[in-house]
């Protein structure tokens, strides 16, 4: 089994690295990402570092990996977010120096396509936090949702228990981040609907593995990152949520039917399942298409379980990926889920 260990964690006052994995997509969408710099200052007292491709679209594999390779070395720097995410990050991994970032262990924040780093650092030994990018939660509009704030607090900057607790009111409708008045005011929310459990008959414990499940595809079938024994995924928490790409019920079905076939599905003692997104620019959901597609992927998600998995205590809606509030997730950190009592606490 692979040792796996939660990184030191920073102090207001302390630089924080942001970084571009994926995409420079601050180069041409300033707004959100220089609202989430000055939010990381005022807000949280830390003082950001970009780096050559923090604001660069084109950059190469090589590049980013060389400024993820600066953030880590770098003894000044005490943490690392991503601006946002993209579609390439897996190409970056194979140039990553894991030694290198393993003498050099922190916490880093980022969600959607940094799934690729953060199982890389899952694989190396260190606990990684899924959420939290600059562009997105930190440059929402009006103000920080209450709830991804306190959460992304307590993951910056204490240990130990964190319950997390389902959302009052959420949103997954974006606005044009080139418009300047898109910052005016917070995003219209709708009242929340709680999170649906099955197989909640137990308490499970076990350290994170997942992310985005388009993703997680990709790095199955380059086989990256993941463990070829298997056990050492056994009774850890597998959690899983999609993007803005709005994957068919067809294929998150198909996806979670490959990790059954691979053995690897029924390994989990829990699987936590993020709210899906179900509004982007392309398609452009009413509420009500919305929630037809939400209720296709959870009955796709319950027949790949009830298949491959039927023990698995299952958790549905959870506030965490592409939606607002988004809470984090400590990637190889310990969750707790009591089914009885309808909790999930982690460690941060």
């Amino acid at each position: 089994m692979t040792p796996i260990s939660y990184p030191p964690k920073p102090s207001p006052g302390d630089r924080i690295a942001v970084v571009s994995p994926s995409s420079g997509l601050p180069g041409i969408l300033p707004l959100p990402h220089e609202l989430g710099l000055e939010r990381l200052r005022e807000e949280f007292g830390l003082e950001p570092v970009e780096y050559p491709t923090t604001r660069k679209m084109g950059s190469t594999p090589r590049e980013r990996a060389d400024d993820l390779h600066a953030a880590f070395a770098d003894p000044t720097v005490k943490a690392v977010m991503a601006s946002i995410g993209g579609d390439d990050q897996i190409t970056v991994l194979p140039l990553l120096d894991r030694e290198l970032i393993r003498a050099n262990p922190k916490p880093f924040f980022g969600f959607s396509d940094n799934t690729n780093l953060l199982a890389f650092l899952r694989a190396t030994g260190i606990v990684g936090f899924h959420g939290a990018a600059v562009m997105t939660e930190l440059g929402r509009p009006g103000a920080l949702h209450p709830q991804t704030a306190d959460s992304l607090r307590a993951a910056l900057f204490t240990s130990g228990a964190y319950e997390l607790r389902p959302a009052e009111r959420w949103n997954d409708v974006n606005r044009d981040w080139a418009d300047p008045a898109t910052f005016d005011a917070e995003p219209q929310t709708r009242p929340g609907t709680g999170w649906t459990w099955e197989n909640a008959d137990r308490v499970v414990e076990g350290r994170s593995w997942g992310g985005c499940l388009e993703i997680v595809g990709w790095l199955l079938m380059a086989d990256r990152e993941i463990a070829h024994d298997l056990s050492e995924y056994d009774g850890d928490v597998l959690f899983l949520e999609t993007s803005e790409e709005l994957p068919s019920a067809d294929e998150v079905f198909r996806t979670l039917r490959n990790m059954g076939e691979r053995g690897l599905l029924q390994r989990f003692s829990a699987l936590l399942m993020g709210r899906p997104k179900t509004w982007s620019f392309e398609h452009p959901n009413s509420p009500e298409e919305g929630a037809r597609y939400a209720a296709g992927q959870r009955e796709a998600v319950l027949r790949a379980m009830r298949t491959y998995a039927p023990d698995t205590t299952i958790v549905l809606d959870v506030d965490l990926g592409h939606t607002d509030p988004q809470l984090v997730i400590p990637y190889g950190g310990l969750v707790r889920v009591d089914g009885p009592a309808r909790r999930i606490t982690v460690t941060y």
